[in-house]
C-alpha cells in the first residue's frame, strides 16, 4: 500500500468540505448525507494513514519520519474539531462560524502537510 490512497481519500474529503463551506457561506443548508460522506472520508483517510505508519496487514510500512506522525495528529485534530461543531451548534449557535473556520484551517494545514510529506515519500 502506498500513500496514494490516503491522499485520494483525504483529498476527496477536502473537496467535499470545501463545497460544504461554500454552501455554508452562501447561507444554504448542507445535507446530512454529504456531511456523513465527508466524515467517513476523513476517518477512512486517517485510518489508512495510521495503518501505513504502524504497519499494514501486508507488512508494508512507510519509512518512520516525524512528519508522518505530525500529519496524523493534525488530521486527527481536524476530525475532532469537525465532530465538535454539531455539539457546539446546539448550545451556542452564535459561534458556529468560528468553530467551522477552526475545523477548516486545521484540515487545510493537515492536508497541505500530507501533500508535502507524500511528495517526499513517493519521490
Amino acid at each position: 500500500m502506498t500513500v496514494v490512497p490516503v491522499v485520494f481519500l483525504l483529498g476527496m474529503g477536502v473537496a467535499i468540505g470545501a463545497y460544504m463551506g461554500y454552501r455554508y457561506l452562501r447561507g444554504e443548508r448542507n445535507s446530512q448525507t454529504l456531511a456523513g460522506v465527508h466524515l467517513l472520508l476523513g476517518a477512512g483517510g486517517l485510518e489508512l494513514l495510521v495503518m501505513l505508519l504502524r504497519g499494514a496487514p501486508s507488512g508494508e510500512t512507510l519509512p518512520r519520519h516525524a512528519m508522518g506522525s505530525t500529519v496524523a495528529l493534525i488530521v486527527a485534530g481536524a476530525l475532532a474539531t469537525g465532530l465538535f461543531v454539531p455539539i457546539i451548534a446546539k448550545s451556542r449557535p452564535g459561534i458556529i462560524g468560528g468553530s467551522l473556520a477552526v475545523h477548516a484551517a486545521i484540515g487545510t494545514i493537515g492536508f497541505a502537510l500530507l501533500l508535502f510529506w507524500a511528495w517526499g515519500a513517493i519521490g
